[in-house]
């Protein structure tokens, strides 16, 4: 079985064995037998955040498909627990519509809700660190299925436990506590503030803005776009302390930047990598960097894994030689490196 056509890049050569998992009994079923059969084990969910090597990978590929949404009243709140092969994108389509505030901003994110605690999805001011309550997982050192309260996941900026010791625990089911309301929260991403015009708008609003940005930077997909054939933002935005906040204002005074509470900085990956001189539509080979946007590596074409990596080490590197901050890669790399 090829794994180009489950990954949002188009990329990745074949798996030895390849099987779908459709509910959460037999995911647990199938990732234990591999772990006493010591097989090589994937976890495949809906590929929007994954390079796989062009070798493909030998063993054993599982792919989640367990469905089901379940919902009850907390006080002002909704808990939802969600199956970890659903749709990211319908889920938060279903809660504007219910009136569920809490994840309006991540609209258009594509991918399974599975995934979402791993990387501590994120979008335009909202993280789902923010709303999630606990979340099911197969432990696979101690072969139990547990529940892990949101202070257990470890998140942080695009990161949690799961990150940090991946391939330890599968995730089955993610429970988030959303806002009874139509109403949006307090919202604090600029360009989102402005389109509104009020750091407060009806749900729906908020959708509708979040899927117009994310369209102008081709990070929707879209079948006749090139441009989403990618596996979204490749970099991280830079966390910088200390010295490397003072070598970074050596090299650019008055580079943007975002203040953070533990005296760190934030600084935009894409602005370090336009000024790096690597433009939008940045050409090498197959492969580019998005018309759209700088933060996105594409395969508009036939382009391989091995050609990806390479455009994305030669963004790396010649951030790093101007700025000498060291872009990290987002998406998991999956028998391959940067």
């Amino acid at each position: 079985m090829i794994l180009a056509p489950y990954t949002t890049l188009g990329l990745g050569g074949p798996a030895r064995d390849f099987v779908e998992a459709a509910s959460a009994e037999e995911l647990v079923s199938l990732v234990a037998q591999a772990d006493r059969d010591k097989v090589p084990l994937l976890i495949l969910g809906g590929g929007s955040n994954l390079v796989i090597s062009d070798a493909g990978f030998d063993g054993q590929v599982v792919r989640v498909a367990g469905k089901g949404i379940s919902c009850e009243r907390d006080g002002d709140q909704v808990v939802v627990t969600v199956e970890a092969g659903e749709d990211w994108d319908p889920l938060v389509e279903r809660a504007v519509a219910e009136g569920w505030a809490g994840i309006e901003s991540m609209s258009g994110i594509p991918g399974q809700v599975g995934s979402t605690p791993i990387q501590n999805v994120g979008a335009y001011g909202q993280m789902v660190a923010d709303t999630i309550r606990s979340v099911r997982v197969y432990d696979r050192r101690t072969c139990q299925v547990v529940d892990l309260g949101a202070r257990q996941c470890g998140f942080a900026y695009r990161d949690s436990v799961f990150k940090q010791d991946l391939g330890r625990y599968v995730v089955l089911a993610v429970t988030y506590a959303l806002t009874i309301s139509d109403i949006s929260g307090e919202l604090t991403y600029d360009e989102l503030i402005r389109r509104l015009g009020s750091s407060k708008a009806p749900l729906k609003d908020v959708r509708e803005a979040v899927l117009e940005i994310r369209r102008g930077k081709g990070m929707v997909l879209d079948p006749a776009d090139p441009d989403t054939r990618s596996a979204g933002s490749f970099f991280t935005n830079p966390v910088l302390y200390g010295e490397a906040i003072a070598d970074l204002e050596s090299r650019s005074p008055g580079h943007p930047r975002w203040d953070l509470p533990d005296g760190g900085i934030k600084v935009p990956a894409a602005w370090l990598i336009e000024q790096a001189g690597f433009t939008k539509g940045y050409t090498r080979g197959p492969v580019r960097i998005s018309t759209k946007h700088t933060l996105a590596l594409t395969n508009p074409g036939d382009g391989t894994t091995s050609d990806l990596l390479t455009l994305a080490r030669e963004v790396r590197d010649g951030v790093h030689g101007k700025f000498g901050v060291t872009l990290v890669n987002e998406p998991v790399l999956i028998g391959c490196q940067l």
